[in-house]
């Protein structure tokens, strides 16, 4: 099982998939129409590194968090 979670403004509870990559997990999330928007915006990281490829490959334990745009000063 691969562990998601959605970090600040992100209004979601964590989900427990049987996913093998990102590309699985971007088609899963864009059935939610909450989701679409902050998929296209945010960041993701798997184990607490941030990654850029769809075709990551994920495996049984890994933790996955998407980390959406803030803003600070």
């Amino acid at each position: 099982m691969v562990k998601v979670e959605f970090l600040g403004p992100i209004q979601k509870e964590p989900l427990e998939l049987e996913i093998t990559n990102l590309s699985e997990l971007a088609t899963i999330l864009q059935g939610d129409e909450q989701m679409r928007e902050w998929l296209e915006n945010s960041a993701v990281a798997v184990n607490d590194t941030l990654v850029s490829s769809r075709d990551f490959a994920l495996k049984d334990g890994d933790r996955v968090a998407l980390l959406p745009p803030v803003c600070g000063g």
